[in-house]
């Protein structure tokens, strides 16, 4: 079976996990196609924001809000949302 590369990004648009970062409100720019929201997720921005309602202490890194598709600045954010969540876990103490 083909699948299309819009078809697994429809997918991915249709899982829990993205159906859960909706509830935190619209991404990005608004703009509801299927391409805007996979970019406004990949860029790392939205999720970063997330993160930072989840956890408000704050960090002494800035995320790049204009990535403008450039992949470094992408990783980069990216980067530091995998750090703040290491950060949240490892600082919240384990409840049994």
């Amino acid at each position: 079976m083909d699948v299309t590369v819009s078809e697994l990004m429809e997918l991915f648009l249709q899982s829990p996990l993205v159906t859960w970062v909706k509830t935190f409100g619209p991404f990005g720019s608004g703009n509801q196609d299927n391409l805007t929201m996979y970019m406004d997720l990949a860029d790392g921005i939205f999720l970063n924001q997330i993160m930072l309602q989840i956890d408000p202490r704050p960090t002494n890194q800035r995320i790049n809000k204009h990535v403008n598709n450039d992949v470094n600045l992408r990783i980069q954010n990216l980067t530091i949302l995998v750090r703040n969540i290491k950060t949240y876990y490892q600082a919240k103490p384990i409840l049994r």
